[in-house]
């Protein structure tokens, strides 16, 4: 299914109320884009194209949005999972920059999404003849917590001793001090998937697996694009008064459909990861320096260990990118300067993927470069947006739109309200506390019908928020949905049956990779993929 419509609200006994919701099929989803004349039309499904066209359908502007593959999936969905102030910005004298990341990192955790992010601790360990002292660090972090107004506690010094306590496979050998600060974690697809769900709420019309086949122009100036569905074949065309090329790494490629001579804007860095099994608990994530501006990051995450990341340029096709041995090799040794060898095992490695970072064009190391975001205009009219960071991804929003409203003739100035007008911090849907929510689908989530496991309930809440209700309503009406999908993991088979229904999952790497955590906790295996196509099937 491809577009939502919201409609009256039912009941549901765990909830007292749940969200219900019209779904088109992608047949009427297509028929509703090529009929329409579209104020925006947002070419690219990542975070920034997603950001855009939630704040253009709330500032009352007619948007499409569409996506040559999934929504968030490439680089949306190949981040670090970190909603973070940029600690090592600091080193260049980005005071600024930083108190900006932590405005909006909490805003995020605390008021748009609480359901989908959490606070998460971390341990930068300072070893001897590393590249930073301990006083040096401890200053760092204090600063750092200064510039958040100390919400997540105050940057302090750690003793060795105690670090261990909460990571036991940290190496101590050689182990000085521990600096500790906090920051967020999120699963960035899933954060993806609900801010697409805002953007719909709020009127934008979305399709994904859509690729762009061309752009259509009317006296020179782009005016909308040609397009071919890939679940089918069938081509299509949308028409708009405004398009914006929010497509990542391939922002160049539908440049050079508006003007073949437009000289490359951009460079991608390539970013590795590796997800584990844990070994043991972890209190604590590791923030480990590498060198003066490197960091690689442990990361307790989905039960499981992320381990990253990579930073080095890459120049070929952005379809290509993918996760080389000499990869494994360097996060694995980097990983070890403070990780004990029994957690860093070949054998452990359930997952691994590899995201492009979008960087402004122009020379230096790639590590070193500023994560901004750039708005230009082609020769043809077509906005380009490129860079950015996940943190920042509402501010990204509000800056297109106001480059929008200040365009040459502001064409669309008289028809969009004034971004100054929308809320600052207008909640995403499922907007919920996970911990109140999880007790409710404990005590009765499963009504009528067996008791709901604690790691499922909790799962559920943290990745839906007050939306598990609506899977737990379908799980209660049909038991076989209240099973798990694999024995090891906490999903059911309900949320297959809802990213079918409400989540615009048309593959089996839909559901398996971004609609839920199977594919990263190794657990996609033939069976499993099996069955959900054929639940992707029933429709």
């Amino acid at each position: 299914m491809t577009t939502l419509q919201s409609v009256p609200s039912g009941t549901h006994p765990a909830s007292g109320s749940v969200s219900s919701f019209k779904a088109a099929s992608r047949a009427e989803t297509r028929e509703q884009l090529s009929t329409a004349t579209y104020d925006l039309l947002v070419i690219g499904g990542g975070i920034l194209g997603i950001s855009t066209a939630w704040h253009a359908a709330q500032s009352g502007l007619r948007v499409a949005l569409v996506d040559a593959g999934d929504f968030a999936g490439a680089t949306s969905s190949a981040s670090s999972k970190l909603l973070h102030g940029g600690l090592r910005y600091l080193q260049t004298g980005a005071v600024k920059l930083v108190a900006e990341n932590h405005f909006e990192r909490r805003a995020v955790s605390r008021q748009v999404a609480p359901h989908l992010a959490n606070p998460l601790t971390f341990y930068l360990p300072v070893y001897k003849g590393g590249p930073h002292g301990a006083a040096k660090l401890g200053a760092g972090v204090f600063a750092y917590s200064a510039l958040s107004a100390f919400g997540d506690g105050v940057g302090h010094l750690l003793s060795p001793a105690k670090a261990a306590a909460d990571v036991p496979v940290l190496r101590t050998d050689n182990l000085k001090a521990v600096a500790v600060y906090g920051d967020d974690q999120m699963n960035d697809a899933r954060m993806a998937l609900m801010t697409v769900r805002a953007a719909v709420e709020s009127g934008a019309t979305v399709l994904n697996h859509a690729e762009v086949t061309g752009l259509r122009f009317t006296r020179g100036r782009v005016t909308g694009a040609e397009l071919k569905d890939r679940t089918d074949g069938t081509e299509f065309g949308v028409d708009a008064r405004l398009v914006l090329n929010a497509t990542g790494p391939w922002v160049d490629h539908l440049r050079r459909m508006e003007d073949a001579g437009a000289a490359p804007s951009i460079r991608l860095s390539k970013g590795a990861h590796l997800v584990l099994k844990r070994t043991s608990p972890w209190k604590a994530a590791l923030a480990t320096p590498i060198d003066k501006y490197r960091i690689t990051f442990a990361l307790p995450w989905e039960d499981m260990l992320l381990l990253g990341t990579t930073d080095e340029e890459f120049e070929g096709d952005p379809a290509d990118v993918a996760v080389t041995e000499k990869d494994t090799a360097q996060i694995l040794d980097e990983a070890a300067f403070s990780i004990r060898d029994q957690q860093l095992s070949r054998d452990l490695i359930t997952y691994s993927f590899a995201g492009l970072r979008v960087l402004p064009g122009g020379p230096g190391d790639t590590s070193k470069a500023k994560r901004e975001t750039v708005v230009t205009e082609g020769r043809g009219g077509m906005l380009s947006v490129a860079g950015g960071k996940w943190t920042t991804f509402r501010h990204i929003g509000r800056t297109v739109m106001n480059k929008l409203a200040a365009l040459p003739g502001r064409p669309l100035a008289e028809d969009m309200e004034p971004i100054a007008r929308l809320p600052r911090k207008l909640p995403l849907p499922g907007i919920a506390n996970p911990n109140a929510v999880a007790h409710r689908l404990l005590v009765d989530g499963g009504t009528p019908g067996p008791r709901m496991a604690a790691d499922t309930a909790r799962h559920l809440a943290t990745h839906y928020g007050s939306l598990a209700f609506d899977i737990a309503r379908l799980a209660a009406e049909d038991p076989a949905l209240a099973e798990r999908v694999h024995p090891d993991a906490p999903e059911i088979w309900a949320q297959v049956a809802y990213a079918r229904d409400h989540e615009w999952a048309e593959t089996a790497d839909d559901v398996l990779r971004r609609r839920t955590t199977l594919t990263i906790r190794g657990l996609a295996t033939d069976s499993v993929r099996a069955r959900v196509e054929d639940v992707l099937g029933d429709r």
